[in-house]
């Protein structure tokens, strides 16, 4: 089992399809509704989105411009984690557990957003992981943040 470690930085959500990304400072979060207030939180692969900050910073360099992390449209934002080819494993903050189902694909509304992001994200899963929560929690801004995974030689 190999672990790395990092903190998170940033929480939001989006009370409705298409809707604003509203920031928090803290959250809970559960298996039946994701994070509180969240539309997206019901029970399945998506539950939840995990971005980096690195992959974040390395997609703005492809576009040229700094922008905010909320355009991404994910609920967290972790630094010092490496997300590529994670799938299965277990990302861990306070209480709360949460099990890596996949890639967030970018989708066409990022370029909506800013002409070429989807293209800028797609590369080495910089658009971030879906998640599913498996064990309750409230987290902070601030907290650390551990990934758990298996090693595949």
């Amino acid at each position: 089992m190999n672990v790395q470690e990092g903190q998170l930085i940033g929480i939001a959500i989006r009370e409705k399809s298409r809707g604003s990304m509203i920031e928090r400072s803290s959250s809970n979060v559960t298996a039946a509704y994701g994070l509180e207030g969240d539309f997206r939180g019901k029970p399945g692969k998506r539950q939840v989105t995990v971005m980096s900050k690195e992959d974040w910073t390395a997609a703005c360099e492809v576009m040229g411009k700094p922008m905010h992390w909320t355009t991404r449209r994910a609920n967290l934002l972790v630094e010092g984690i490496k997300l590529l080819e994670t799938t299965g494993s277990l990302i861990r903050i306070g209480k709360l557990t949460l099990k890596v189902t996949g890639e967030t694909d970018p989708c066409g509304r990022m370029d909506e957003l800013h002409a070429g992001l989807r293209r800028a994200l797609t590369p080495d899963w910089r658009g971030g992981v879906c998640c599913r929560v498996l064990s309750d929690g409230k987290i902070d801004v601030g907290a650390k943040v551990t990934l758990e995974f298996e090693k595949i030689v």
